[in-house]
């Protein structure tokens, strides 16, 4: 080209000027908070990108419960945040990571006042909320404190409970009366909640019988969107499958349910209340998580062959008991849903009874299953034979996850052997599974 043809650019105007707004929008989504701010101040037109929409509709604030200098600034720059952008928010995750004192479980209590009082004043949008495993029965939290920030979170819940879609208080640990104020503020001035996504695991302390609180299954009646409840099984009741049935039979597709030791399991549910909830809820899937809950006797009282089971997790957390076998688990009960399973997770400490042969039968046995992860005493050799079975077709698995225990600190033969079945079984491995064995001395 000549220089007549050649485009005139003044001296102080570089290429930065002309990037497009989606090129410059996409730079200042990969920007933190500072880095933003000192960016809109290049600019006219940067500062106007600092205020597009796309930049704030998530937003994840994290509290440090420990204090310091460097995290002494955070919750006042949450907060004024929050009032300059949060209008813009669509999907919000606060998270308090294990508070250290009353001091400043305080602190976090009145800074997500002015957070929420702020958020409920501006914004119109917002779709979903997480405040995950807050642990509202510790000491570190007084009853003074308590009660404000559940006063606060309510009040809030009733401001966007109208356009609220998702909501997660998993480990919020409330009292049955506090928790079910908390869920009836989603339905304020309204017969019913649009949230279509709950997740209310380890929301109430443990212990607590929830499932004989009518207070808690009248708040439950108030939902009718449900797509997705994650609870655990102790606000399991013939009530809550009935509002279940009645009020979101034609939405719920997902219940996860999580049965913890220490929550109470006792109870009797019939067979009819989870056929009646199957029957009209058909797109239904269950996916158990038990801690703890290793016993056949136990088990059977809760996995009712009427339940369409889509995955079981069973983990007792290394405890050993002699007395316990996992053998009719595994021949009696669980083939119940070999129609239905297609996920399995088992992490036990079975040093007592080999259980080798009862597992390869039961993965044969579940059509469906392509998600297998195992952690406990086998052979080696129980590797492969899942893979021959994967070979031959006998088994449709997509994820094997296997963590061999034995009883010494050396590993090497264990290593060596699983080496060559690797080897052996390459092609199908690379080509079929996601595929993760270890052997791990369990001293």
């Amino acid at each position: 080209m000549d220089e007549e043809s050649q485009p005139v650019q003044t001296p102080d105007q570089s290429c930065w000027a002309n990037l497009p707004d989606v090129c410059l929008r996409r730079v200042f989504w990969w920007l933190g908070d500072r880095d933003r701010s000192r960016a809109a101040l290049v600019c006219r037109k940067w500062n106007q990108m600092m205020y597009s929409a796309d930049l704030w509709r998530y937003r994840t604030i994290t509290f440090s419960g420990r204090p310091s200098r460097v995290h002494a600034s955070e919750f006042e720059s949450a907060l004024w945040y929050v009032k300059k952008f949060g209008r813009y928010l669509e999907h919000l995750e606060i998270k308090f990571l294990n508070p250290y004192n009353a001091v400043l479980t305080k602190k976090f209590q009145v800074t997500m006042r002015g957070l929420l009082s702020c958020l409920g004043k501006s914004n119109n949008r917002l779709k979903s909320l997480s405040i995950q495993h807050l642990e509202l029965d510790r000491l570190v939290w007084r009853n003074s404190i308590r009660s404000s920030f559940i006063k606060s979170l309510g009040f809030f819940l009733k401001k966007v409970g109208k356009h609220l879609d998702y909501l997660n208080l998993k480990g919020a640990r409330l009292t049955v009366e506090q928790g079910c104020v908390v869920l009836t503020s989603l339905s304020y001035l309204r017969s019913e909640s649009v949230v279509s996504q709950l997740n209310i695991e380890d929301f109430f302390s443990h212990h607590l019988a929830v499932y004989s609180s009518p207070q808690f299954n009248k708040t439950m009646a108030t939902f009718r969107s449900l797509v997705s409840l994650t609870l655990n099984y102790n606000c399991i009741s013939d009530e809550l499958l009935e509002n279940l049935c009645e009020n979101n039979a034609g939405t719920l597709w997902t219940m996860n349910i999580k049965c913890h030791i220490h929550d109470p399991h006792g109870q009797v549910i019939w067979g009819m209340s989870w056929a009646k909830l199957a029957r009209h809820a058909s797109n239904l899937k269950v996916n158990f998580f038990f801690e703890r809950v290793m016993k056949y006797e136990r088990l059977a009282r809760i996995l009712l062959q009427e339940i369409p089971v889509r995955s079981i997790s069973l983990r007792s957390c290394y405890f050993s008991d002699p007395d316990w076998s996992m053998r009719p688990t595994l021949t009696d009960l669980l083939p119940t849903f070999r129609n239905t399973l297609q996920k399995l997770t088992f992490e036990f400490n079975n040093n007592h009874e080999s259980l080798d042969e009862e597992l390869h039968l039961l993965v044969l046995s579940c059509r469906k299953l392509f998600y297998f992860k195992i952690w406990a005493f086998l052979d080696v050799k129980f590797v492969e034979r899942i893979l021959k079975s994967q070979e031959e077709g006998q088994c449709s698995l997509r994820t094997l996850k296997v963590r061999i225990y034995t009883n010494r600190y050396e590993t090497n033969e264990e290593d060596r052997t699983l080496r060559e079945i690797h080897r052996k079984y390459r092609k199908l491995i690379d080509a079929e599974l996601n595929y993760f064995v270890i052997a791990y001395p369990m001293m």
